[in-house]
């Protein structure tokens, strides 16, 4: 029997998930993060536009990964949800800028629906803690 166990990753500045969920769990060096909106932790304001929300989602899963003990560098894989994937490219540019020369894993799919009104992309990820 393993004794390893699972558990939340918590913080007052992480972005409040929109569900009863944890915006991240961890288990041993694993980190598995929740998919996240385009929403300011600190404003509650959702970004305008792919770039922005890109942007702005990225940002949000990067606080759960530093609460979690890991960055975007140690990131394995990501999912990209858009709701149109006409705007791949764009969403893609500021991916590829955030992520610098990392390079993890990725699935991106189109998709009917996004939890919040507006919403254009959501992204999760699975990291490890070095």
């Amino acid at each position: 029997m393993s004794s390893a166990k699972h558990q939340p990753i918590v913080s007052p500045a992480l972005p409040k998930p929109a569900g009863p969920y944890s915006p991240g769990m961890q288990l041993g060096q694993l980190l598995f993060i929740s998919g996240q909106a385009a929403r300011d932790p600190a404003t509650g304001l959702q970004a305008e536009g792919i770039e922005a929300q890109t942007e702005q989602v990225l940002r949000n899963l990067e606080r759960i990964l530093v609460a979690g003990g890991s960055s975007l560098q140690h990131v394995l894989r990501c999912g990209v949800f858009l709701m149109d994937m006409k705007e791949f490219a764009r969403m893609n540019a500021v991916y590829e800028r955030v992520f610098g020369g990392h390079r993890p894993a990725r699935t991106t799919v189109q998709v009917a629906g996004l939890p919040d009104d507006g919403l254009r992309v959501e992204i999760d990820c699975i990291a490890y803690v070095p």
